[in-house]
């Protein structure tokens, strides 16, 4: 599998800085947070866009994702409606310009009725599709707020029936939602982006801790992942950005690699 890490992590590091920290701690690509108090937005002109994909290509670091906020199962007006679709399509000519592979998306349905929430997300993600598909992007569903299993994705994803549509794995989430590690793959197996993996004390305390150091249950994510014959993504998303408090991810973003080789070796073996 290949390793990445979100920005979240390194909440304004300049470009060039997360570029070369990927590369000096053996990371082959980043999720970038795409945000207005990030270095990388929708508001970048073309030579901006041109400079950030010339960066990480130069230190060999790919653009795994453009992590965007659009929240495809939120209810909207008509004028909502057309700002949700010009963020997805702001987001994903975004991801093409600098050679990401993804947009993340988030549900947001908040309370609302499951069915009502699916069928809206289902279809502002189709309508983004062809855009996506034309550009080289696959936009991905987090499993997260509303939609946090991978039960809860696969309503929205599956129905969308493209193939620049799927989902994204986070494994928070779907621990919380009680949702068994080996059902998750089953049911995203055929929409699975990549993963995002990342750990914590416990549910009440979700402050980001190095991986393997808290509750999360990385090996049964990873096992279920080996075995199927999964052989994508895992971005470590350490959210420094909403917990100042934590220590700082550059630190350990070498250990954190090292152990998820570890336990890939250790699942490898046993699969064997």
């Amino acid at each position: 599998m290949r390793f990445a890490f979100s920005t979240l992590g390194v909440p304004g590091m300049p470009v060039r800085d997360v570029a070369g920290l990927a590369a000096g701690a053996g990371y082959h690509g980043v999720e970038l947070r795409a945000h207005p108090e990030e270095p990388v937005h929708t508001g970048l002109g073309p030579g901006e866009r041109a400079e950030v994909a010339r960066e990480f290509a130069d230190a060999g670091v790919e653009i795994l994702t453009i992590a965007g906020y659009a929240k495809v199962a939120e209810a909207q007006d008509a004028a909502g409606e057309a700002a949700v679709a010009d963020e997805l399509a702001g987001l994903v000519g975004l991801a093409a310009d600098v050679g990401a592979s993804y947009v993340r998306v988030f549900p947001g349905a908040g309370d609302r009725p499951a069915a009502e929430a699916d069928a809206d997300a289902a279809r502002r993600l189709g309508a983004i599709a062809p855009l996506a598909a034309d550009r080289g992007v696959s936009v991905l569903l987090e499993t997260h707020d509303s939609h946090r299993t991978g039960a809860a994705a696969a309503r929205v994803v599956g129905p969308v029936g493209h193939g620049s549509v799927g989902a994204l794995w986070d494994v928070l989430h779907t621990w919380l939602g009680g949702e068994d590690p080996a059902a998750t793959q089953a049911v995203l197996a055929p929409h699975l982006g990549y993963v995002q993996v990342k750990d914590v004390a416990s549910a009440e305390d979700k402050t980001p801790l190095p991986l393997g150091a808290g509750v999360l249950p990385l090996a049964g994510c990873l096992g279920a992942l080996v075995g199927d014959g999964w052989d994508g993504w895992l971005c470590w998303e350490y959210e420094k950005r909403w917990y100042r408090e934590a220590p700082a991810l550059p630190d350990l973003l070498r250990p954190g690699r090292q152990h998820l080789e570890q336990l890939l070796t250790t699942l490898e073996k046993l699969e064997k």
